[in-house]
């Protein structure tokens, strides 16, 4: 059997956490994974892993040896890429996960100029506002806002986004015009936005003067999709903030109006990310420098 590949494999199921979602990700059957495993362990005379039915663990020597391995591996992919990249056209299969708003009013709507420039990539377009383990996934990269969670990842900040508090028309004349921030506390109804992750429901920030507030005002709807946030203002459900990209159209048509407009909102990075024990190849590279290309054009995203 090939050393390297058995190191490899062994690297992958380290990395997915189970032997059935390495074999997955490396599109080889099980058995053929866990027969590399073993063989990599009679060769080194040492066990690398401890198995249960569940999940794997890696022991100390496994760990030790993950560690140094890993980073041969990656050398030895960038060493590859750089004597392949500048004569190969980006090709192959690329997943990639994004936020559902980002998908609907940037992404998707921009693909025909990246199939333009890249015909030969087939891309995996995950949507979806919760978070994915790049890792364990499988995930090439993904585009995500807000402060990172995970500070091993390799992440490129290419936008700010830029949040507005809104609220239908039809809601305004049931309700009226809030004219402070804490008026939402008490006049009004708002809808939320909770984490998928925690469950958390995140405050809305208002800035102004060196003032700053955080409002959880009185709900009865709060969300964990940022269409479904957009669906919700144009019911008239509420006062809420949203990104300025999907709010600003809105507010040009008439279906939204922005309120407490004089009180600054919060603004949140956007980043594309991706695994640090890959390397860079040719298609991510070409995904990552179109998306902040794309992101640069925005005209209701900040730099």
């Amino acid at each position: 059997m090939d050393q390297l590949q058995s190191i490899r494999v062994f690297a992958r199921v380290v990395e997915a956490g189970t032997f059935t979602k390495a074999a997955e990700s490396l599109d080889l059957p099980k058995g053929t994974v866990t027969k590399l495993v073993q063989h990599l362990e009679s060769r080194l005379k040492v066990k690398l892993l401890n198995r249960t039915t569940r999940r794997v663990t890696v022991t100390p020597d496994g760990a030790a040896y993950y560690e140094r391995t890993a980073r041969l591996l990656n050398d030895l992919d960038d060493v590859e890429a750089s004597m392949t990249n500048a004569q190969a056209k980006p090709s192959g299969r690329l997943r990639v996960d994004v936020g559902t708003s980002v998908a609907q009013y940037i992404i998707i709507p921009a693909l025909a100029d990246f199939y333009r420039r890249y015909p030969d990539i087939q891309l995996d377009l995950g949507v979806t506002d919760r978070p994915v383990d790049l890792i364990t996934d499988n995930v090439d990269c993904v585009i995500r806002g807000g402060e990172l969670q995970e500070q091993s990842l390799v992440a490129r900040r290419i936008a700010n986004l830029p949040l507005v508090t809104v609220a239908s028309p039809a809601y305004l004349k049931a309700h009226g015009t809030p004219t402070h921030p804490e008026q939402l506390e008490t006049d009004h109804t708002m809808i939320n936005y909770f984490s998928t992750r925690t469950g958390r429901m995140y405050p809305n920030e208002f800035h102004k003067d060196g003032q700053k507030l955080e409002i959880s005002g009185r709900y009865k709807l709060s969300v964990n999709e940022s269409n479904a946030m957009t669906a919700a203002l144009l019911a008239g459900l509420g006062v809420a903030q949203t990104g300025s990209f999907v709010a600003v159209p809105l507010i040009e048509r008439g279906e939204l109006v922005q309120v407490l407009a004089e009180w600054a909102c919060e603004t949140i990075p956007v980043y594309v990310v991706y695994p640090p024990n890959r390397h860079l190849s040719a298609k991510v590279r070409a995904f990552v420098e179109w998306a902040a290309e794309l992101f640069a054009k925005q005209p209701h995203m900040g730099r």
